[in-house]
This record gives C-alpha cells, sequence and structure tokens, in this order.
C-alpha cells in the first residue's frame, strides 16, 4: 500500500535564496507553520528529530534519517513508524532552478506499509501548501 502528497509552487527568488531560508532551522518557529522544528545535524546518514504539526491535528515527532542533503537543490529524509514497513515516510524538498530568476519548489512525500490504508493525508496536505505559501513570501521579500 502506498500513498503519496505532491505539492508545487513557483518563487520569485534563486534557489540559493529558499535553500538559505530552508535550511535554516533555527528559524523555523519563528515562520514554519507546519514543521515546528528540525534538530540534529542535518546531512546524509544522520538522523535527526523532526516536529510537524499539521492544520487540526496534533504536534508528532519523527526521527528520520536524511537520505540527500543537495545544496540549493534536494533535501529528503526518511522516517518509519516503531519499525521499517509498518508505516515508513519519505519527505523531499526539491528545489528546480527555472534561469529567469523564478524557483520551482516541488514539496512532496511518498507513505508506504502496512498501516498507509487508514492514512487520511488532507491534513498533511495542507500543512505542506501553507509551509510553500509561507517560504515564498519569505523568499519573495
Amino acid at each position: 500500500m502506498a500513498k503519496e502528497i505532491k505539492t508545487e509552487i513557483l518563487i520569485k527568488a534563486t534557489p540559493e535564496k529558499i535553500w538559505s531560508i530552508l535550511t535554516n532551522f533555527s528559524e523555523y518557529p519563528n515562520w514554519n507553520p507546519f514543521i515546528k522544528s528540525v534538530s540534529g545535524e542535518v546531512k546524509a546518514g544522520n538522523k535527526i528529530t523532526v516536529k510537524i504539526e499539521p492544520p487540526e491535528s496534533k504536534l508528532m515527532t519523527f526521527e528520520p534519517t536524511i537520505l540527500t542533503f543537495q545544496a540549493n537543490k534536494e533535501l529528503k529524509w526518511i522516517g518509519h513508524l516503531l519499525f521499517q514497513g509498518l508505516f515508513d515516510g519519505e519527505h523531499k524538498f526539491e528545489l528546480i532552478d527555472n534561469r529567469n530568476d523564478t524557483t520551482t519548489f516541488k514539496h512532496s512525500e511518498k507513505f508506504k506499509g502496512i498501516l498507509v490504508g487508514f492514512l487520511n493525508l488532507e491534513n498533511t496536505k495542507k500543512g505542506f501548501q501553507s509551509m510553500n505559501e509561507k517560504l515564498k513570501e519569505l523568499a519573495e521579500e
């Protein structure tokens, strides 16, 4: 069983500017309506702690492993609920340079596992979209 959330937004800013906001994790509590905090050393292979709060939902804490940390291009992590295969989420931020002083920001997550069928992703998708909008607002200032 698998489900996926895919969102994207066009931002009038360079990938470098967006990346600097996206990876300034200490500022997340000040602007990010969805991901409340990211702590730990964010580099490929490391485990970090991520706290998310989708709209109309409770705060949840995950300890995903960083899969990709490619400056100005992609940040991807994978997390598991209890153990691998029960409920796994692969979260991805991708920045595509449109070469015209705009960037397409893609924000997605693939969910796999036994419990995925019970998952309602509407609030999570709203959380992605609100984060995308706030990131756009900050980057275009």
